[in-house]
């Protein structure tokens, strides 16, 4: 399953570190690419819940949303 959200509130790498680490920690996540333009993430993992996708990057201080 590979899961595309849009990612607003980066402005450096040190904001695609903080929600690429948050997105991995979400049970079945396997890999994480976060692109700071246009304010991406690509997220793979088997039987992962959008909303807990969403939620991690809430706790990290960003809004995400299903691209």
């Amino acid at each position: 399953m590979v899961v595309e959200l849009k990612i607003v509130g980066m402005s450096c790498g040190h904001c695609t570190a903080r929600v690429e680490k948050a997105l991995g920690t979400v049970p079945g996540v396997t890999s994480v690419d976060v692109t700071l333009e246009p304010g991406s993430a690509t997220v793979t993992g088997e039987s992962v819940s959008l909303d807990d996708l969403v939620e991690a990057v809430d706790r990290a201080g960003f809004t995400a949303e299903k691209n």
